[in-house]
């Protein structure tokens, strides 16, 4: 009768501990589910984040490659030719300025 008990004790236990192992094991798989949706939500924001700059690294480039222009048009002749003219008011010799009534 002993051995029954014993016998009928350790399969109460056995029990008990796949109870608990399936129970932490469920707990395991909520707490994954839970931070892989904050992961996938993090992630969707990160690529938003990251389209963004992209798109701005490619304004700033198209900035930069004007800027190389524009760097350019001021050294030549023609840029010092319209900046007198503009600024200073000067002409060529040979040309004939018109000046309206109300300059």
């Amino acid at each position: 009768m002993a051995r029954r008990r014993v016998a009928y004790q350790k399969q109460n236990q056995n029990k008990f501990a796949m109870v608990l192992v399936t129970l932490v094991l469920l707990m395991l798989i909520i707490v994954v589910n839970i931070r892989k949706g904050e992961l996938k939500e993090k992630q969707a924001a990160y690529l938003t984040k990251q389209e963004e700059l992209q798109e701005k690294i490619d304004q700033e480039e198209t900035r930069a490659e004007e800027i190389k222009e524009y760097e350019k048009y001021t050294q030549t002749q023609k840029y010092i030719e319209d900046m007198a003219k503009e600024k200073l008011g000067l002409v060529y010799e040979d040309e004939i300025v018109f000046k309206t009534q109300g300059e």
